[in-house]
């Protein structure tokens, strides 16, 4: 079994797209940057706020900054070598393709379901070689056994695939952060199956 150095030294050279910074996709983001991934690629187009405190990872300070900045300054914070190429826009499916040029593997983390099938289906048609970690089902609390990995080709789906927010059902921390290192699990799990030449493990 490789170790925790030659794992950080297999990823280093890989660089992954994360499309939406807020629950999944900021943790997603410091999960990617603590394994060792060199490159990451983040777009979000909303400010902190105070009620993204609960399950996003920002600070207090940071309410009111945009997410682009204020999640770059955390992954710095924690590896300053890691390369972050942050963009303050709504990715739609014309900037998908171009923001998120020369990733090994994109992770979506949209709230909105139209441009989850948007972004997915403009990969799938335009780029089918860059696997898709993306997240469906995250809402709500408990329930830990229902989030899991389903695989459809090079489409890697986190969560449980039914619990969506709602004013009954909000996202909590735990479940978010589930899913998030679900996500997160399935990229490393990727990438370090394309480094040693094996298929991944999701």
């Amino acid at each position: 079994m490789p170790s925790a150095r030659e794992v950080k030294e297999a990823l280093r050279g890989y660089s992954v797209g994360i499309a939406g910074v807020g629950g999944l996709g900021s943790n997603v983001a410091m999960l990617l940057t603590r394994v060792g991934v060199g490159h990451l690629v983040i777009a979000d187009y909303d400010t902190v706020t105070e009620d993204n405190l609960s399950r996003q990872y920002f600070f207090w300070h940071q309410v009111g900054w945009s997410k682009i900045r204020a999640l770059r300054e955390n992954l710095l914070a924690i590896n300053p070598m890691v390369d972050v190429r942050g963009h303050e826009l709504k990715v739609d499916e014309d900037s998908a393709l171009g923001v998120f040029d020369g990733v090994d593997v994109l992770v979506e983390a949209f709230d909105d379901a139209r441009m989850k099938k948007v972004l997915i289906e403009g990969f799938q048609l335009n780029r089918p070689d860059v696997p898709i970690v993306a997240g469906s089902g995250i809402a709500g609390w408990g329930k830990s056994n229902d989030i899991r990995v389903v695989q459809y080709g090079n489409i890697y789906l986190c969560g449980d695939g039914v619990s969506e927010v709602s004013d009954d059902l909000p996202p909590l921390s735990p479940r978010v952060s589930i899913c998030a290192s679900m996500q997160a699990n399935v990229v490393v799990s990727i990438l370090l199956g394309r480094f040693w030449g094996v298929e991944p493990q999701p």
